[in-house]
């Protein structure tokens, strides 16, 4: 692939990590310690490119603070 398809790619992928670490910060802060404390949580992204036909989900868990 060219350096220019790379650049591009981690510059929407970082983009993409860092607003999400921040929605899921805010997330935790408006429910709240007693509402989050140790539990766990189940968190989906999609990632959608509609001229290519593209849907890709990735699944995982997220802890509150303990």
């Amino acid at each position: 692939m060219s350096e220019d398809f790379n650049m591009t790619m981690r510059k929407f992928l970082k983009q993409v990590g860092v607003t999400s670490q921040q929605a899921i910060e805010e997330a935790m802060r408006k429910a709240g310690p007693e509402a989050t404390r140790g539990r766990e949580f189940t968190a989906r992204v999609v990632l959608s490119i509609d001229e290519l036909d593209l849907e890709h989900v990735v699944e995982g868990r997220i802890k509150g603070a303990e």
